[in-house]
């Protein structure tokens, strides 16, 4: 039976339930290890004045106190723009921010000397929001544009316009497994670093970087992760760089873990936002025009921010034919970490803005907001080219909402709904059905490639190494499923092993939901240069089995654990024992198998091209009752339906898509990432930031998947599946903002994103005391501020900075 297509259990299963699967902080500690800690910023932006470490440095057991000026080799690096301070070195930009790292025998020790450490700062004036980052022209990278068509015309022709402003919070990944690193010393100024991280192919270079050594003298190992979301894209390079350079200036293993306080307190996280839209469309709710201003928050430096920028641009018009368009967007520069990749990358900020705008427009008609969207859905063959050129082609969309609709009975639901509130004088009840289009590839176009070691042992069995890495996604188990059934052989005969730069080189991420795409394929390529070898062979020693039969290497066969000549099925060799003859017949039975995207392109400069290989698409059906009371928000039902296309392990699929629409629905609805007005997070543990737990999940849940026979690309024909799903949670955001319009009278309700329960109260105070408030969608909050326990003057519980 074939590999592909079945529900094979995810490699770590069993050791995850029973602990034996190892993650970095699991390595048994060497006999001379040191424990690594940091000592940060006291404040969000400022200079430093003086540093004193004479007091930490006697705490017993302190092996090392190193600044700035300890780094060998390049204190500053960066994964697009090289303007991130590895230490600190004059100017603090935000709290936290590594000052000194510290090197001790123990955990008290360390966290001793990291009290001990005191440091004399000038405070400057911070800027946390973008209305503050605006202000002062603060800006990270350059302005972008994409445009379409004459978006002036437009609206000056336009029979409705509607415009207003759009916020959204940012979140934080909430992975278990904190930041880790493990670096052991080695010969000849070798280090070999063992990091919970998506992209062991930086941490090498990072490190290199950092130590002043060749990528070469740097091998950077990844067994698993404990998750990441994105937040180990970049963000694992400082850990890794502090523990690197205490194994290589003092010859002895350094290990630094995370606590999840620190954590959280001083990694990045998605992006918040400012989106100012103005959206022309007619009396029959057909969009003309869209004006998008994305304003993000990318935190003090650069890191990925610009490309998480560019793809919220890609992804406003989400599954919109929109004939004229403008989009404008740049990155602000605050006094917060570095915000960073987060599941959807900036798609799912861009994809909210356009779905407010729908509700928006169906409220301001009295339509049902189904009805808007799926007139204005992409056709097949016409209305099918999205705003920056690319056609998008072979996708189901006007089927999936004409399935999602009957299957979850919407339209009976929703006149259901209109006689519930009528009625009601205790809860609302609101419904709502939004689709998702979400571009797969890298838009950097050199991302777009990957490589794989395939060796074939005597015995039959099989060993592959990619440069894509596990954080619980099912990577190796989906890979494992293909090489076998490349090779004709059961998937237990098949073993992935730990991603390392020694065996992958220049590997990319793996994120942008590729890493299947690009590993699995390069995998593939392997396997079929070893075939190649292995047919060629198995042509000439089968010839021998029968005369007049000429030797024909596309006629022999790998399949069901056997080879054979299709002419001869008489005559099969077990896999293992076909094995052992080729190599006796020296047969290389070892390959590098590489993948290249093919296709895709984009120009930043025009805002034109093919940034993607395919699209993932899908759509959700929400069912929220609010309390009008306490604004307590529950979800009645959610129905989800899916576009993968073939599906290498439907288990392991269908994990993800109610994973990553569970992580969506935390987003826009309960985490709320609140800081003090001195730039601390104070919403840094389980105790204060609420992720989703098991009384968030519908009562009632049904996920499908719909078949595609237009998609014929792509590992086994299957499609991205990690961050798709993530934005069908923008049904249940549009189902709240769907709700309250029925205590609005004519009024459009604003909502901001996540809508928290003391939001949603906010809202419905608001509209039960006043009937009505000013301007669309426009709602006075961004990063939600908290002032500081010594604060002067009198201030109420909580500061909202707009």
């Amino acid at each position: 039976m074939a590999a592909v297509g079945q529900k094979i259990p995810h490699d770590s299963a069993l050791g995850h339930v029973t602990g034996e699967a190892l993650y970095v902080d699991d390595i048994p500690f060497a006999k001379n290890e040191l424990i690594v800690e940091f000592f940060g910023s006291p404040i969000a932006h400022g200079k430093i004045l003086s540093l004193d470490l004479s007091a930490a440095s006697q705490v017993e057991g302190v092996v090392g106190l190193y600044t700035y000026q300890d780094v060998p080799g390049h204190n500053k690096f960066g994964p697009i723009f090289v303007d991130e301070y590895f230490l600190v070195e004059e100017v603090c930009d935000y709290v936290g921010q590594p000052i000194v790292v510290i090197a001790a025998e123990t955990r008290k020790a360390a966290s001793e000397a990291k009290k001990r450490i005191q440091v004399e700062v000038e405070e400057w004036e911070p800027v946390f929001s973008v209305k503050q980052a605006l202000e002062k022209e603060q800006f990270l990278g350059p302005k972008r544009q994409i445009k379409r068509g004459d978006v002036e015309q437009a609206f000056q022709e336009a029979e409705c316009i509607l415009e207003g402003t759009f916020y959204n919070n940012g979140q934080e990944q909430f992975y278990l497994e904190s930041q880790a690193a493990l670096a052991y010393p080695g010969e000849h100024n070798e280090i070999t670093i063992h990091s919970s991280t998506q992209n062991p192919t930086e941490i090498q270079a990072v490190v290199s970087e950092v130590l002043g050594t060749g990528h070469h003298e740097v091998i950077s190992i990844c067994r698993r992760m404990g998750g990441a979301f994105g937040g180990k894209e970049t963000q694992a390079a400082i850990p890794a760089g502090m523990a690197a350079l205490v194994a290589f200036l003092t010859k002895r293993p350094g290990r630094v873990i995370y606590t999840k306080d620190d954590d959280m307190k001083v990694t990045g996280k998605r992006h918040p936002y400012e989106s100012h839209y103005k959206v022309a469309f007619t009396k029959e709710g057909m969009l003309t025009a869209v004006q998008f201003d994305f304003y993000s928050n990318g935190g003090a430096t650069a890191d990925l921010s610009t490309s998480v920028l560019e793809r919220t641009m890609l992804h406003s018009d989400n599954a919109y034919y929109i004939p004229h368009v403008e989009i404008n967007a740049v990155v602000c520069k605050t006094n917060l970490p570095p915000n960073t990749a987060f599941r959807g990358f900036g798609g799912p900020q861009g994809m909210a803005v356009i779905e407010n705008v729908m509700e928006e427009i169906a409220i301001y008609l009295k339509k049902d907001a189904y009805d808007l969207r799926r007139a204005n859905c992409y056709g097949m063959g016409k209305n099918n080219v999205a705003p920056y050129g690319e056609i998008v082609k072979d996708h189901v969309l006007p089927e999936i909402f004409t399935q999602l609709a009957e299957t979850s009975e919407y339209k009976k639901r929703y006149a259901d709904i209109q006689a519930f509130n009528a009625k009601s004088r205790t809860h609302l009840k609101g419904i709502a059905m939004t689709p998702v289009k979400f571009g797969i590839s890298f838009t950097t176009k050199f991302l777009n490639q990957g490589n794989a070691l395939v060796n074939v042992y005597t015995d039959g069995t099989v060993q592959v190494s990619t440069g894509g890495t596990e954080m619980g996604q099912g990577l190796n188990t989906k890979i494992r499923q293909v090489v076998a059934d490349e090779f004709g052989i059961d998937w237990h005969q098949v073993k992935l092993m730990t991603t390392s730069t020694e065996k992958n080189n220049n590997a990319s991420p793996t994120a942008a939901s590729a890493g299947t795409d690009l590993n699995g394929m390069a995998a593939v390529d392997g396997c079929r240069k070893i075939r190649e070898g292995m047919a060629e062979f198995g042509s000439r020693h089968f010839e021998s089995f029968e005369d007049g039969i000429e030797a024909t290497p596309s006629c022999i066969r790998f399949e069901e654990g056997y080879v054979f000549d299709e002419r001869l099925p008489d005559n099969k060799l077990a896999f293992p024992e076909f094995v052992k003859i080729a190599y006796r017949n020296r047969v290389n039975l070892g390959a590098r198998g590489f993948y290249k995207t093919p296709g895709v392109d984009f120009n930043r400069d025009t805002g034109k091209g093919n940034p993607f290989f395919y699209y993932t698409t899908g759509g959700a059906v929400a069912e929220v009752l609010i309390d009008r009371f306490t604004g307590d928000l529950k979800i009645e039902q959610c129905d989800l339906l899916m576009d993968i296309g073939e599906s290498i392990n439907p288990g392991i699929d269908m994990g993800q898509l109610i994973g990553g629409f569970i992580q969506g629905v935390g987003w826009v609805t309960s985490e709320e990432l609140r800081y003090q007005d001195n730039g601390t997070l104070l919403s840094y543990s389980p105790t204060t930031y609420k992720i989703p737990n098991i009384q968030d999940v519908p009562k009632v849940f049904n996920v499908a998947t719909i078949e595609n026979p237009h998609h014929q690309i792509n590992v086994r024909r299957s499609k991205a599946v990690g961050e798709p799903p993530l934005m069908l949670c923008l049904a249940v955001w549009a189902a709240v903002k769907n709700a309250l319009s029925y205590v609005t009278q004519d009024e459009i309700p604003k909502l901001g994103l996540p809508a928290t329960n003391e939001e949603i109260l906010k809202r419905l105070t608001q509209y039960s005391t006043t009937g009505s408030h000013p301007g669309f969608g426009l709602v006075e909050r961004e990063i939600p501020i908290v002032p500081s326990p010594n604060a002067n003057g009198a201030k109420d519980d909580a500061v909202k900075a707009a």
